[in-house]
This record gives C-alpha cells, structure tokens and sequence, in this order.
C-alpha cells in the first residue's frame, strides 16, 4: 500500500498520489493517462480526477499498480475498478491488469477462443482476477514469451491446471517443470490460430505468439514508442544478443498482423497489415543503426 508520509512532491495537490516506492513501469500511464505522467524516472499523479470516468480510471491503476504505489487520502469503493479487469482490447482479447513487481510491472495478456482459452505471461495471481478468469471459461493454455515476465505463473497453473508453454533455451529454475517445452528456431503450431515463433535476442529463449494473424504477443521483443510514433526495440535492456535480435526482427516480416500487444512499453493498433509491415520495416532500419 501506498504511504502518505512518502507521497512524492511533484503530485498535484488532492486525494490521489504517488509514492516513492514508484519503479516507473508505466502501467498506470497506460490506464489513466489523464491523471498520470512521468516525472523523474519515477510517476506522478499530474491532474487529479474529477470525473466520474477519470475517477475509475485512476483506480483501476491503483488497482493494477505491481508495487502499490498508489494511494488515496480518502477511502474510495475499488470493486469496481477491480471487477474491470481482464478488460477487452479488441477481438476476444483482455489486458488483465493486475501487474507484478517481479515482472516489473509487465503487461500480460487473456485470449478468450472456443478452443481453449490462453494466458500470455502471468499477471500477480489476485482472488478476484482468478475467480473472472475462470468465469470466462478458465485456462488451457499459459504461453510465457520469456524468462523475465513469469510472475506468478506456478500459482496460476495449479489454479486452472494449465499447460504452460516455453522454450527450452530459457527454461531454467522454477520454470524447468513447464509442461510444454519448445526448441530450436522454427515456429510451432500450438493451434490451428496460434503461431509460437522463437525470436531470440533479448533472452536466448524469447518466443513471439501469433494469433489469428491478427494479434502478434511480443512480451519484450516489439513494442510502440508513443513519444516518436514508432515501433522500437529496446537496446539497452537486450540480454542475450542485439544482433540476434535483428534477425528474430526480420523473420516477423513472414507474418501478417496488425495488433503487437507487447510485455514493457505501449501496444500499437496499425491501420492495416501492409501499414505494420512498413513500421516494422522501419524499425529494423533504426535496429541496424545502433
């Protein structure tokens, strides 16, 4: 929980704050960009909600917040905010919120599909997002992209007896009991309309999923710069090998999507297959810049 005594000073003056125990994974910015802003490596509460939407909004951050970051002077109803997610992006496809501190804050995802439903990366495991999961038709599958962005993910296996699904390159630890295990570099048909396709470079083990040739998961492969309009790649947080990673980059080229619903940073919506492919393009020419 958030603290009064450690509330940052740049806060605007009013009920909602953040704290110093802030990691800025931009979570928040996501959700309630009308009241949060970075500051300093760090967020804060920019304009106070007035509105009754932007009052929701400011909640479910504080809902969603991985390190409770966020407070209110006052005590505020949060059920709510709480039953609102796994909130839909677009097409069966839900943003569950509730990040973790030991993903740093890292976006997961639920894919609601007559087949099977699939849970890409874990979310902090919280009763209530469980028991709306399960509502939805529980979990078949629990795709983790990487090593880096597992949370919870053995809390929400014994809950729904999911197959989790990785590749063996970053299997280690807590993660070398998956009951799914893939290799090498080629793509695997998990289903008739979801791809895992390995692209390492920022771990030696990162996979992208494909879904519907329509919705590319790409944990911390891909993701949308908002501040220069672009896709991007990030650089100094690659671990294994950049120029891995560009070639992971230009093997995205074979396939057709116009959704990427990244782990870190913002997801991009493009007007068209065709447009992604001339962003993603774009990005492997700044790739090869660096």
């Amino acid at each position: 929980m958030a603290h009064l005594s450690r509330r940052l000073s740049d806060n605007a003056a009013g009920d909602f704050f953040v704290d110093s125990s802030c990691i800025d994974c931009d979570i928040c910015r996501q959700i309630a960009s009308e009241t949060f802003r970075a500051q300093a490596a760090q967020t804060v509460v920019y304009r106070q909600p007035t509105t009754p939407e932007s009052v929701h909004h400011a909640l479910m951050a504080l809902v969603a917040c991985p390190t409770g970051s966020i407070g209110t002077v006052r005590i505020y109803p949060v059920k709510a905010a709480i039953s609102a997610f796994p909130e839909e992006i677009a097409g069966g496809v839900y943003f569950c919120g509730f990040a973790s501190r030991h993903s740093y804050g890292a976006t997961s995802y639920f894919i609601v599909r007559p087949e099977g439903n699939v849970l890409v990366d874990s979310p902090r495991f919280s009763q209530p997002l469980a028991k709306r999961l399960e509502e939805m038709g529980g979990v078949r599958w629990m795709v983790l992209t990487h090593r880096d962005d597992v949370a919870d993910h053995e809390l929400f296996q014994l809950r729904f007896s999911c197959q989790r699904v990785m590749h063996s390159a970053d299997a280690s630890g807590s993660l070398r009991d998956v009951e799914k295990i893939i290799s090498g570099n080629e793509a695997v048909q998990l289903d008739e309309d979801l791809t895992l396709i390995p692209v390492p470079g920022h771990t030696r083990g990162h996979e992208c999923l494909l879904y519907q040739d329509r919705f590319l998961f790409t944990g911390d492969h891909l993701a949308w710069d908002e501040d220069d309009n672009t896709l991007t790649a990030f650089h100094d947080y690659c671990w294994y090998s950049w120029p891995e990673q560009i070639c992971s980059m230009e093997k995205l080229l074979a396939y057709r999507f116009e959704w990427v619903l990244p782990g870190h940073g913002r997801r991009h919506h493009a007007a068209s297959c065709a447009e992604m492919q001339k962003e993603l393009r774009a990005c492997l020419a700044w790739m090869r810049e660096q």
